[in-house]
Formats: structure tokens, sequence, C-alpha cells
């Protein structure tokens, strides 16, 4: 088993980052509580406030598999093209080495 790594990047609809950030920021908890993830955490950009990003990292791919299966994150998909400008930006890794 390997820890997967997601970053996600997206932009905000002109007058929508308030919003956008408030439905990333609402996925904080619920994911941080879900089996298998060790770190979730939203970003928002220091120079182009629009601009933000979730870096989270899973146990395994099977614990982020499930994570996109769960209701706060269908909500959050669904409400992906009223507030995100153009499409995410997602990748995802795979940690190679040990831990520090």
């Amino acid at each position: 088993m390997s820890e997967h790594t997601n970053l996600a990047q997206m932009r905000a609809k002109p007058g929508r980052s308030e919003a956008l950030g408030a439905a990333l920021q609402s996925l904080v908890a619920p994911s941080r509580d879900e089996p298998g993830c060790i770190i979730y955490q939203v970003h928002q950009s220091t120079e182009d406030p629009a601009l933000w990003m979730v870096y989270e990292v899973w146990q395994s791919a099977d614990d982020l598999g499930d994570h996109f299966t769960l209701p706060h994150m269908q909500a959050f998909v669904a409400s992906v093209p009223e507030l995100v400008d153009g499409d995410l930006d997602l990748k995802s890794f795979t940690r190679v080495g040990p831990t520090a």
C-alpha cells in the first residue's frame, strides 16, 4: 500500500471566489474524518485570489476512490459548473521514497 497525493487547482468564476472558497472549506472536516485521510488542506493563491488549490494525501488509492463517492464530494462536484471557470486541474502522485 502506498500513499496517494492529489493536487487540485481551480479558478473561480468572476465574482465567485468567496463562494468557491466556502464550498472547498466545507469539504475539509468531513474529508479529514474519512478512513485513510492523512492530509486535507485548502489553499488560496497569494497572487491571484481567484485561484484555489486542494492538497490531499490518502493512505491508498482505494481510500481516495471512496472519497469521491461520498455525499459531500458529490455535492461539491455538482456545484463546480456554477463556481469554477474552466476545468479542474487535477494531478495525482504516489510517494516513492521513505517518509521523512
